[in-house]
C-alpha cells in the first residue's frame, strides 16, 4: 500500500508504506517527512475531506502526518498542506514536508498504514493538480 508525500517545493511523490516493527515504521515515516523530524503529528485537515472527499472515518480513512517541531526547526511553509489544513482561515500554516497515509483499527487502537486503493485513486490525481497549480504561483 502507498503513502503520498508533498514537499515544501510543491512536489508530490508516492512511496510504499514502510513495513516492519512499529519502531521501524516510525523511523521510516520520520525520514520521509524530513531529516530534522524527530516527532510527527497526526492532522486531519478539513479540506482533505470537504474539498477532495477523502474518507475521514477514524480507523478507516486517511490523514496527514506533519513535523511536530516545524516551527522549532524553522521549516518553510508547505503551501498545499496549509491549504488542506485551512491555514488561510486560522493563520497557522503547516511547515515542512507532509505524508498522506491511511488509518486502520488494531487491537491497540488506530494505527497508520498505506492508503487504500480506492482512496489513493481518488486523492492522488487531485493532489497532483493542486501541487502543479502551487508550483505555478510560486
Amino acid at each position: 500500500m502507498k503513502m503520498i508525500k508533498i514537499t515544501t517545493e510543491n512536489q508530490i511523490s508516492v512511496h510504499d508504506f514502510p513495513e516492519g516493527s512499529f519502531e521501524a515504521q516510525n523511523e521510516a515515516i520520520r525520514e520521509h517527512i524530513g531529516p530534522k523530524c524527530e516527532l510527527y503529528e497526526h492532522v486531519m485537515p478539513r479540506r482533505l475531506y470537504s474539498e477532495l472527499h477523502a474518507s475521514g472515518k477514524r480507523g478507516n480513512g486517511v490523514s496527514m502526518l506533519v513535523d511536530e517541531d516545524g516551527y522549532y526547526h524553522n521549516l518553510p511553509e508547505n503551501i498545499v498542506a496549509s491549504w488542506l489544513y485551512e491555514s488561510d482561515k486560522h493563520g497557522y500554516p503547516i511547515l515542512g514536508n507532509v505524508l498522506i497515509v491511511g488509518e486502520k483499527w488494531e487491537e491497540s487502537g488506530i494505527s497508520f498504514c498505506g492508503i487504500s486503493e480506492d482512496q489513493f485513486e481518488l486523492l492522488f490525481p487531485q493532489l497532483r493538480k493542486i501541487t502543479e497549480k502551487a508550483r505555478k504561483i510560486r
